[in-house]
């Protein structure tokens, strides 16, 4: 596959939308995962991180607003609003506790699809990462998760991807070896460096000339590794 995955959480007590979402989301690469209530969603949200919440108010547990109090205490994730609500009040008090975006019931996929597109983008700004980041001959498109080498695409397993964008949203800066390791496996792989050196090994073969003698991917010796790019994109 040309373009790696980006995770979704699907929050609403409704199956067909549910069903709909992810027939629909899954030709443009997103990878869904469902709850059906507010318990299960802080569940999924404990065990696993998630590049975008959709999420509905009205959950047959507890109000989506709860769900959305409850991320901003720890994350970031952008979460947008789909509902049949579309009262200012609940407008306004989804945007107060954090909410990036409102889509109203009945929906056009299309639109859903463009603010998908606008949330992630949006998150990667505030970030401080250029969503499209260009090294010498490779591009880094972190909005639809695309690299390229020259015109040609370059296919990364999930993990190579998440392990080259960590890299890129930090580009020039050094991220040690437990940074990387705590970041993209979690804390039981923390001191696996050779577990590591792995997956650096397959991004160069797959993105350097030289694998010997890295320019993109270098490495400061007994501290970690750093995404070196000659030129950005304008903006960056």
């Amino acid at each position: 596959m040309a373009h790696s995955s980006t995770s979704i959480l699907v929050v609403d007590d409704e199956p067909q939308i549910r069903r709909l979402l992810k027939v629909s989301l899954a030709p443009q690469h997103y990878e869904l995962t469902e709850a059906g209530t507010a318990a299960a969603a802080l569940k999924r949200l404990a065990a696993e991180s998630f590049d975008l919440i959709i999420l509905d108010l009205g959950l047959p547990d507890a109000s989506g607003l709860t769900v959305i109090e409850a991320v901003r205490k720890t994350s970031a994730v952008p979460i947008i609003i789909l509902s049949v609500r579309g009262d200012e009040d609940s407008k306004v008090a989804a945007f107060d506790l954090g909410a990036d975006d409102y889509v109203t019931k009945p929906f056009g996929m299309g639109e859903l699809v463009a603010r998908i597109r606008a949330a992630l983008r949006h998150r990667l700004q505030e970030q401080g990462a250029n969503p499209l980041l260009q090294c010498g001959e490779v591009s880094i498109d972190l909005v639809n998760r695309e690299v390229k080498r020259g015109a040609s695409v370059v296919k990364l397993s999930p993990t190579e991807y998440n392990l080259l964008r960590l890299l890129a949203e930090h580009q020039g800066k050094i991220l040690t070896h437990q940074y990387i390791l705590k970041a993209i496996w979690g804390p039981a792989k923390i001191d696996d460096i050779q577990y590591l050196r792995v997956y650096i090994r397959a991004l160069r073969q797959k993105l350097e000339d030289r694998v010997d003698q890295p320019e993109l991917i270098r490495t400061e010796t007994g501290v970690g590794y750093r995404l070196m790019c000659a030129e950005r994109t304008a903006g960056g």
